[in-house]
């Protein structure tokens, strides 16, 4: 009886509710070290050691097409590069493809910032940093303009959402900057 008496006022007594803050899963990033891109290409950058490099398999794919594939990630950086053998019409037209690729985000963007960077060996690059649910949050594109154009894209092979992944995008934007600013043409 004593014990229904005390499991009883346990029950009517009003419990002391704390609610928790918002959490997100706890995601343990690596270091970041660096080691240079393998390989007989028109150019050479240093890429993340957390990172393998796989050829792009696409039925589209150039020789120099690279994924920068993240396993641990689950990310990747699509790198294509062309040489536009001084053609003028083939430089405007992959000046074209790059920002369109970039502008198809628009639906699904709350922003797109863009920036012009220019690196230590003199590349000038174009920077897009894209906000809101969209599939690719960092993209670049570079060129002498007149043999060589790279352009370098952001994907996660998830459906987490953007600011779950934003610690992730940040590592993997830290290591994208680090490719622009290694990066050096082959002539």
């Amino acid at each position: 009886m004593v014990a229904a008496l005390a499991l009883l006022a346990g029950c009517t007594s009003t419990p002391d509710f704390t609610p928790k803050p918002k959490g997100y899963n706890r995601i343990d990033l690596p270091p970041h070290r660096y080691q240079l891109l393998p390989g007989n290409h028109p150019y050479s950058f240093e890429y993340s050691k957390e990172a393998v490099i796989k050829r792009d398999s696409s039925y589209m794919a150039q020789p120099h097409w690279l994924n920068v594939y993240y396993p641990k990630l689950n990310a990747n950086v699509q790198i294509t590069y062309m040489d536009v053998q001084r053609d003028r019409r083939l430089y405007n037209k992959m000046m074209e493809d790059a920002r369109k690729l970039t502008g198809k985000h628009e639906i699904k963007a709350t922003a797109i910032d863009e920036r012009i960077l220019k690196t230590p060996s003199g590349i000038r690059a174009s920077v897009f940093e894209l906000q809101g649910e969209v599939p690719s949050q960092f993209q670049f594109y570079t060129t002498d303009s007149t043999k060589h154009f790279l352009r370098g894209a952001l994907y996660f092979r998830t459906a987490t959402a953007n600011d779950s992944l934003a610690p992730v995008i940040e590592y993997v934007k830290e290591d994208m900057v680090r490719m622009l600013n290694t990066l050096k043409y082959k002539n």
